[in-house]
């Protein structure tokens, strides 16, 4: 399993460098490396000999709790990927890195045409995987599955439907109120002040740059090779304070996590976590939870002051506190407030639903993306840079991802309630100190790596299954102050 896990963060290596300082020559043959990894993986992964001694460890009576637990994940996996042969391993991959090359280019030019035929392609392959998965009810559900095992598009449904209306009521009761000033955050900040800024709070919040470091990238993302090499990007705009500040913020939540899993359990599914809603619920947790608090901004705000004394000299902290809670429905996901962020979540699950079930064809996705935008949150796309080619995501081939974003701020706001009530975490964070915070995520989240699904990790951490009634009065109680208006 080991091997294997080396074949694997190899290609993480890779990927990391495609990312974030491949020269664009390099593409194709970054491509067939990919490639070839991925296959090797694979066929080490789905050797008949690896199952054979899978069944026989699941039938000895002598292994511990861990060692259990480990064969049993592992077993799971074998037989996950036995489905797929090595050569649709292989196509997916070189699929990917070749749509990634052309998603730059896209976005470079502000068009969705240069994307169309790989991102087609990526579809095909997308539905090919899931009726090689097997899935029941909807093919999605295969996709979902592979980033928070036993999700399903009924269960998201009924989910994304109870938080609608509650949603639009904060939206519409916000918009009869007088919009907070935010204009101060759109001044000049120098690159370099912002990049030393941000490399002081991805420390402060616990962040081991010995065991990992930060660089820039077009799309801000988080990779690890172990729990010792963990990589963080951000991206900066020197007339938008908020790209860089809150893009670290999220991505160190992510990387504390990595860092946090058992590296004793290297190349097995106690060492890795537990479902990519649980890995949004921690870069969710610090960006939000954290990252958008008056209490923590108190210790932190006149550190920023001193950087930039010019744009924000005069601003005082309740201020700063309000700019950066500013609700406004808007066009580009990242950089969407706490409420309106959900409604962008919930259009690219519409769209990748109809897509591999086959009622929305790509070549549509653009004009269908204009109607929801405007649809869902009253604004006008004015071209694909800023509509459709603005996610990384799909040039990966990650279907099934962005529900985990939802997930992961419901069960954020969860963990986030009981952690500040126990041992006065609350107080330490108003004095900008958060080791102890992230001492009980280390202790409740990040230790026990995939032993436990989503819900029973939220359950041992809480004493209650994910409820996003949690999280609805979160932000009620944060808005209803912010914008003084009533529940």
């Amino acid at each position: 399993m080991k091997k294997i896990a080396d074949v694997k963060y190899a290609a993480a290596v890779l990927e990391w460098d495609q990312e974030t300082y491949l020269p664009p020559k390099g593409a194709e043959a970054r491509s067939r490396q990919l490639a070839s990894l991925s296959e090797i993986a694979h066929e080490w992964l789905t050797a008949p000999a690896l199952g054979d001694l899978l069944h026989e460890l699941q039938q000895r009576a002598d292994l511990g709790d861990g060692e259990r637990r480990n064969v049993q994940l592992s077993f799971e996996d074998f037989n996950k990927q036995k489905k797929f042969s090595a050569a649709f391993v292989r196509r997916l991959s070189e699929t990917s890195s070749r749509a990634f090359h052309s998603w730059l280019q896209a976005r470079a030019a502000n068009s969705f045409a240069i994307f169309k035929d790989d991102l087609q392609q990526l579809v095909t392959l997308k539905k090919e995987e899931a009726e090689l998965a097997g899935y029941e009810q909807h093919p999605y559900n295969a996709l979902l599955d592979n980033f928070e095992k036993g999700c399903t598009t009924s269960l998201l449904d009924n989910v994304f439907s109870s938080i609608r209306k509650p949603l639009k009521d904060i939206l519409d009761r916000i918009a009869s109120r007088p919009q907070v000033d935010d204009s101060f955050l759109h001044s000049h900040y120098p690159r370099n002040l912002q990049w030393d800024f941000g490399l002081g709070i991805i420390r402060q919040l616990g962040f081991d740059f010995e065991a990992g470091r930060q660089d820039l990238s077009e799309h801000p993302f988080t990779t690890s090779f172990n729990a010792r090499d963990v990589r963080i990007t951000t991206r900066i705009d020197e007339n938008n304070f908020n790209h860089m500040t809150w893009s670290c913020i999220h991505e160190t939540g992510h990387a504390l996590y990595e860092q946090g899993l058992p590296p004793g359990y290297y190349g097995l599914p106690l060492g890795e976590f537990a479902s990519l809603g649980i890995h949004e619920s921690q870069s969710r947790l610090w960006e939000n939870n954290v990252g958008r608090s008056l209490a923590w901004w108190k210790a932190v705000y006149p550190r920023l002051q001193s950087l930039f004394p010019q744009p924000l000299g005069r601003v005082s902290v309740e201020q700063f506190y309000k700019a950066i809670n500013k609700v406004a429905p808007s066009l580009i996901r990242t950089e969407a407030d706490e409420v309106s962020y959900h409604f962008h979540v919930m259009i690219r699950y519409e769209l990748e639903k109809r897509l591999i079930e086959g009622s929305l064809d790509v070549a549509d996705i653009p004009a269908w993306w204009k109607e929801n935008y405007s649809s869902w949150l009253g604004v006008d796309v004015p071209d694909d840079k800023k509509g459709c080619l603005q996610d990384v995501h799909w040039s990966h081939g990650s279907f099934g991802y962005f529900p985990t974003y939802s997930l992961g701020s419901f069960y954020a706001a969860q963990f986030f309630e009981y952690a500040v009530n126990q041992d006065n975490i609350g107080d330490s964070l108003a004095r900008g100190e958060t080791v102890p915070l992230l001492e009980w995520l280390r202790s409740h989240i990040h230790r026990h790596g995939r032993r436990f699904t989503s819900e029973e990790l939220c359950q041992n951490a809480t004493g209650n299954g994910l409820d996003v009634r949690f999280f609805l009065d979160y932000l009620r109680n944060k808005y209803v102050i912010i914008y003084d208006f009533s529940v």
